[in-house]
């Protein structure tokens, strides 16, 4: 038969008859011109077998088929005596990917990102992916504010029908917002409105904040910050009527300019209750943050809205809708609001669905709620089991969704999602000093969920200069089951204080106790204990005179019954990332009359959080303590207050603030006050809640005889710390300054903590 040849393009099997072939059966296939790809792959993807009859629409088909592959920039068909012979003509594949000029970017890390594209290497060549991935690279430029970049691809053809792809990048500089113009503004200085943007023109704290670099999500931002700022202050009619960016053609500026009609100022003329609201009117009266002569402020009515729907939430109303119908009067520039209520239909929970917890156990988790099963929706409940989940410190994340049940009208689940985070925690604090102490260690070991009970457990092993502590403490939170907490402590401590700022002695302790807490409210508990104390006293070199007097008043050796009684409120909105709330403490630890000692400690803590904005929460501590003896004997020397270094006033050395004896030791006293004032905020930059920076002021004083050096006057010190819950464990950092250092004070500047999870 006499050789037959079919178009390699379909269009030409279409546009001529003169293509058109006969048909026949197919007595063979043959695959002629492949290099790397299999016989095997081609018959694959080919819509014609072996018997099958030819024609030209099955031809047109086996080639569309087989450019269809990408394998292929050619492909045609002949006939020879009943074989069908498949002509290819491969594309190359890729041998290398090299990339020159990067410095902003790691070159794998540009590779990786062209993988997503399709371009790597061994992959099959193909322009129109080499194109795309050109794109993808000046979009991570143009994303870093680099609008000049040029990247130019240059392809190679290499022996074995391969290619080599060479991308030159010349990044050029970054393009910086030259100017801001604001066209329409008039209640409002152009600067004051410019302050509230994100973007800015280039200053001072521009190189780490990166605000002069354009983002079209910041300046969405910006606008919807500048729209909230008129909307609030009485501006009903305020809009943004276009936003111009441009860029110089060398690409190195940005000018902005946003064109805004201010409108005029209204104020609310009256403001009204309608539909059904269930409960009484006069308390949704009270929940209305608008009154008649107010400025008009969005946000106080959308305050309002939220206010009352979560009230109705409270009683079952989970779908309570409540809008402000607004009647304007454009001539009198005023505005009047009409509440309308409609608490939809009353719902309940239909179940309580826990995920996430792999190693908490569930029962763990749904004490603490406060919602239950069956019961109606209460939305207050919701929030609190929430807080109360959280406070457990088990979890990096908590989550509550209430989605409603499908089918029904009156039904819906409650979804916890949970983040579990390693709750065993050793932990090495350390200190650097300018005395002679250098670098202080101390370690610990604590598990806070012991194999997913919610019980704690903790031994501390402490073998430092100064001190040696060995600890076991044992807490169930819930030895019953309406929350009373059982607790064991058993201990051993020895103490040389040759090496500190502490005056000069040593103890050796062995002691051990029980202790109980009972909850009296949702926020709030009482917690008492009795534990067995034995001491034994030792004198170093140049002790003070006060000890030695005690030690030969009351011997070396003493033993002690102690009984302590606390009362904690803790009301913080979150133990993860706490914005507002308080928690205050009160403690008391009396030497019961059983042994020889006779003594009382008292302290009291109150700690404030309050948010200064949606980034920023201050934090403000007191503590303050007061001790002495009873029943005429004296307050035992060790049991004094100290202050100085981590968790009371920073910058100073650990526990050498007050009064001191002639060695220039620190003795302690037997009062003690501590106020510190900590702003925190989040790193510029990371998201991340685990991650927070402050700026802090603190001040102390421990008080003792009025004879002793150092016993009167308050210290200062103000800062900075870094605190990260890594998952390596959390990590402190502080660097504070002494504001009034006095004579014979000793100074420990930096310092830190650091754990390691597991």
């Amino acid at each position: 038969m006499k050789l037959k040849k079919l178009a390699g393009l379909i269009s030409l099997l279409c546009l001529s008859p003169a293509w058109a072939i006969e048909p026949f059966t197919v007595e063979d296939i043959r695959v002629e011109g492949i290099q790397r790809t299999e016989a095997g792959t081609v018959f694959s993807y080919l819509p014609v077998k072996i018997g099958d009859v030819m024609n030209d629409q099955q031809a047109a088909a086996a080639i569309r088929a087989l450019y269809a592959t990408g394998f292929f920039k050619d492909v045609s068909l002949e006939v020879e005596q009943g074989v069908l012979i498949v002509l290819v003509r491969e594309r190359p594949s890729i041998a290398s990917i090299e990339i020159n000029g990067v410095k902003d970017f790691s070159k794998d890390q540009l590779k990786d990102n062209m993988k997503y594209v399709g371009l790597a290497e061994a992959r099959i060549f193909d322009k129109g992916v080499m194109d795309k991935a050109t794109q993808e690279l000046k979009r991570q430029y143009v994303a870093r504010g680099k609008y000049g970049v040029s990247v130019t691809a240059t392809v190679t053809e290499l022996e074995r029908n391969r290619v080599g792809i060479l991308f030159n990048v010349i990044e050029g500089e970054v393009s910086k917002i030259k100017q801001i113009n604001l066209v329409g503004n008039q209640a409002y200085k152009e600067g004051e409105l410019l302050d509230m943007m994100k973007l800015s023109t280039p200053d001072w704290m521009s190189w780490f904040s990166n605000s002069d670099q354009y983002s079209k999500q910041k300046l969405s931002a910006d606008m919807e910050a500048m729209r909230s700022f008129y909307m609030d202050n009485g501006y009903l009619e305020f809009s943004i009527d276009s936003t111009q960016v441009s860029i110089t053609p060398d690409k190195k500026d940005i000018y902005i300019t946003i064109n805004i009609t201010e409108g005029a100022k209204y104020t609310v003329s009256k403001v009204g209750i309608a539909g059904n609201t269930l409960i009484p009117k006069d308390e949704v009266e009270k929940l209305i943050q608008v009154k008649a002569g107010d400025t008009f402020s969005r946000k106080a009515l959308t305050e309002t809205s939220k206010k009352v729907g979560e009230r109705l939430g409270q009683e079952g109303y989970a779908f309570a809708n409540v809008n402000a119908i607004p009647e304007l009067d454009k001539e009198k520039h005023q505005v009047a609001f009409n509440f309308v209520v409609d608490p939809g239909q009353r719902v309940y929970v239909r179940r309580i669905n826990i995920a996430g917890n792999d190693k908490t156990r569930d029962e763990v988790i749904r004490r603490e709620f406060r919602q239950v099963e069956s019961a109606w929706f209460d939305m207050e409940k919701i929030k609190k089991s929430k807080q109360r989940v959280d406070k457990l410190d088990f979890f990096s994340e908590v989550n509550v969704e209430t989605p409603p049940v499908q089918g029904t009208t009156d039904q819906m689940d409650v979804n916890v999602s949970v983040k579990e985070k390693s709750t065993g925690n050793f932990s090495v604090g350390a200190g650097f000093s300018n005395g002679g102490e250098g670098l202080t260690l101390m370690a610990g070991i604590t598990q806070a969920n012991l194999f997913g009970s919610g019980n704690h457990v903790s031994t501390q092993i402490n073998t430092s200069k100064v001190n040696q502590v060995y600890s076991l403490s044992y807490t169930n939170p819930y030895f019953t089951d309406d929350g009373v907490s059982r607790g064991f402590d058993v201990y051993k401590r020895d103490t040389d204080s040759s090496s500190t700022a502490v005056s000069q002695y040593s103890s050796h302790t062995l002691g051990g106790g029980v202790r109980f807490g009972v909850p009296i409210g949702e926020d709030e508990g009482i917690s008492y204990g009795l534990a067995y104390e034995s001491t034994r006293l030792g004198l170093l070199t140049n002790p003070s005179a006060r000890l030695m007097q005690y030690v030969n008043t009351f011997g070396a050796s003493n033993s002690n019954l102690l009984g302590t009684i606390g009362w904690t409120r803790d009301s913080r909105d979150s133990a993860i990332y706490t914005t507002m709330g308080t928690v205050q403490r009160a403690f008391a630890e009396i030497a019961l009359p059983v042994f020889d000692m006779r003594y009382y400690k008292l302290n009291y803590q109150h700690q404030w959080f309050h948010p200064v904005s949606s980034d920023l929460t201050l934090l403000l501590n007191g503590e303050a303590g007061v001790a002495g003896g009873y029943g005429g004997k004296p307050m035992p020397f060790f049991k004094n207050f100290y202050a100085g270094g981590t968790g009371s006033v920073r910058g100073y050395d650990s526990n050498s603030l007050g009064p001191r004896d002639i060695y220039n030791q620190a003795l302690g006293g037997t009062k003690r006050v501590i106020g510190n004032a900590e702003l925190l905020m989040p790193v510029p930059g990371i998201k991340e809640k685990s991650v927070r920076l402050s700026g802090f002021v603190d001040a102390g004083a421990v008080y003792g005889q009025g004879d002793l050096p150092g016993s009167a006057g308050l210290r200062y010190s103000a800062g900075a710390a870094f605190t990260w819950i890594s998952p390596a464990g959390p990590i402190k950092l502080s660097y504070a300054v002494p504001l009034n250092k006095q004579q014979g004070d000793k100074m420990q500047k930096f310092q830190f903590n650091l754990g390691s999870m597991f």
